[in-house]
């Protein structure tokens, strides 16, 4: 699942990043809400968590939600923010918002608002991919190649459900490896690593190599 945090606080945004990582959801972190709008033109997320205040203005992040739907994005979306009156509250979810956490904030609770938000989105969603010899159960978890089952590990199915999820998108080496691997000394080295291993466990042709990435191989 792919998370857009948009804050401009960059301490707690690194704090942030980390915390979900390390429960394997992929974070692009936007510190300004042009940066937000960029992030969404390269890939649309499952999740935005999203401040209210910016330097541009106090109320960014409101306006922001606003414009998204009014344009009928309809990406669940959680404010993250320290303005925390009764009245921000209710603007923030008559304006679209999802939902709505004052900082500060006990991270346990972040984590659950954020899976309430994403099994209720996920169940208007598919959940499944079915092509060719693929099959994907997202919730499950589950992988069948040509109608046998396939054991992963949390990271090759972390990278096989982002080129699934988009799967005529060219995914970049370098975006993939910010993604999946952002500690790694040498991540384009480790994202090859991968794709090695999930070629060996599904099939060559199952990624496809594309100039500088790598995209769904299957039909």
């Amino acid at each position: 699942m792919r998370i857009l945090l948009v804050d401009d606080e960059a301490d707690l945004s690194r704090a942030v990043s980390a915390l979900l990582r390390a429960e394997r959801y992929e974070v692009r972190w936007a510190s300004s809400v042009d940066g937000a709008y960029e992030a969404l033109a390269e890939a649309e997320p499952d999740l935005i968590l999203l401040d209210v205040m910016f330097p541009e203005a106090d109320d960014a992040g409101f306006r922001f939600a606003r414009a998204l739907r009014e344009t009928h994005v309809d990406i669940p979306i959680l404010f993250l923010t320290a303005r925390d009156a009764l009245d921000d509250r209710v603007e923030g979810l008559d304006l679209g918002g999802d939902d709505y956490l004052a900082k500060p904030f006990q991270a346990a609770e972040l984590l659950a608002r954020i899976r309430a938000l994403l099994r209720r989105d996920g169940d208007q969603r598919t959940a499944l991919l079915d092509r060719g010899p693929l099959q994907i159960d997202f919730r499950a978890r589950s992988v069948r190649w040509g109608g046998s089952t396939v054991e992963l590990s949390d990271r090759e199915f972390a990278l096989l459900e982002t080129l699934a999820l988009h799967p005529e998108r060219a995914y970049p080496v370098e975006e993939l490896a910010e993604r999946h691997f952002p500690n790694a000394s040498s991540g384009a080295y480790v994202v090859r690593t991968y794709v090695f291993r999930l070629r060996s466990k599904l099939a060559p042709d199952a990624i496809r190599t594309l100039p500088g990435g790598y995209r769904l191989g299957v039909p």
